[in-house]
């Protein structure tokens, strides 16, 4: 058996159903992961946000919140970077369709700031499968605030 300090990469695929209790556990999942391979605290904030934005974003918007529909979820993790995929069974979306919450007549509207903060606290975003599918990168990079 292979000592956990020797794992050099991780790679898990889950399947969740759309339930809001789903989204804490993933995301618990993938923090202590994280936590494993020595993200800094400024990282753990940064894919926290994103991941909660992308599960929520994928069971509401995408799933309609439909307990028979999943999300599939794939990450890999290192001690330089966290790949994650997540993907709905939704309709699917354009990005560029999606108004900017940023602009004024915008700006008090209660929802649209998710996809927002995935691509600011993320180094590197994609959709594809006509926006049903998030593939999201986060390097680990070092806490400036130490």
């Amino acid at each position: 058996m292979v000592p956990p300090s020797a794992v050099v990469e991780k790679s898990v695929k889950l399947t969740v159903f759309s339930d809001q209790a789903a989204v804490r556990a993933v995301q618990d999942q993938i923090l202590e992961e994280i936590a494993h391979f020595g993200f800094d605290h400024q990282s753990h904030f940064a894919i926290k946000l994103a991941l909660e934005e992308a599960l929520i974003n994928a069971m509401k918007h995408g799933n309609k919140w439909d307990p028979k529909k999943k999300v599939h979820i794939e990450y890999k993790v290192s001690s330089t970077r966290l790949e994650v995929i997540v993907e709905d069974e939704g309709p699917g979306f354009m990005r560029d369709d999606v108004p900017d919450p940023t602009l004024d007549e915008n700006i008090e509207k209660c929802s649209g700031r998710g996809i927002l903060l995935i691509e600011a606290y993320m180094n590197n975003v994609h959709w594809s499968r006509g926006g049903r599918r998030l593939h999201m990168i986060k390097n680990n990079e070092p806490d400036s605030s130490s």
